[in-house]
């Protein structure tokens, strides 16, 4: 984990964020996307072009992770995929019934978003680490 990254957001909030990405693009074959460097791509994005969305992000974790206290009295990066992926699910679908900082079905899609971007851009970009996103798909590089 960079310095930066962890200048972004302390221990709890990083540990939720890699468990949210890899509960997107969860590894198999390939690395899931925390692996895949997706946290260097949003570590970029959220000191350049996505920095307005930093509090977002902070409240989203910290609420997603209340809420599977609440209803799974553990922090979300504690819980099974299936379990962080049913969460996420009701996120996705406005059935948290929980006080968010923000409205998270709405602000989830930027994060799925942001997610992929990561995952499949190119590598340049901090995503996407050894191009192993274009490798899984048979995507080649020339010139």
């Amino acid at each position: 984990m960079s310095s930066t990254m962890s200048a972004l957001f302390d221990e709890c909030q990083l540990r939720c964020l890699a468990a949210l990405l890899d509960t997107l693009i969860p590894p198999d074959d390939f690395p899931g996307a925390w692996d895949a460097g997706v946290g260097d791509y949003l570590q970029r994005q959220l000191q350049g072009d996505l920095a307005d969305l930093g509090s977002s992000y902070h409240d989203f974790l910290r609420c997603l992770d209340a809420a599977a206290r609440h209803l799974h009295k553990r922090d979300f990066a504690d819980l099974a995929l299936d379990a962080r992926s049913e969460l996420l699910h009701k996120v996705e679908n406005h059935q948290i019934t929980a006080s968010w900082m923000l409205e998270p079905g709405k602000f989830f899609p930027k994060i799925v978003e942001h997610c992929g971007e990561g995952y499949y851009s190119d590598p340049g970009n901090g995503g996407n680490r050894e191009g192993i996103a274009w490798q899984m798909i048979g995507f080649e590089v020339r010139g």
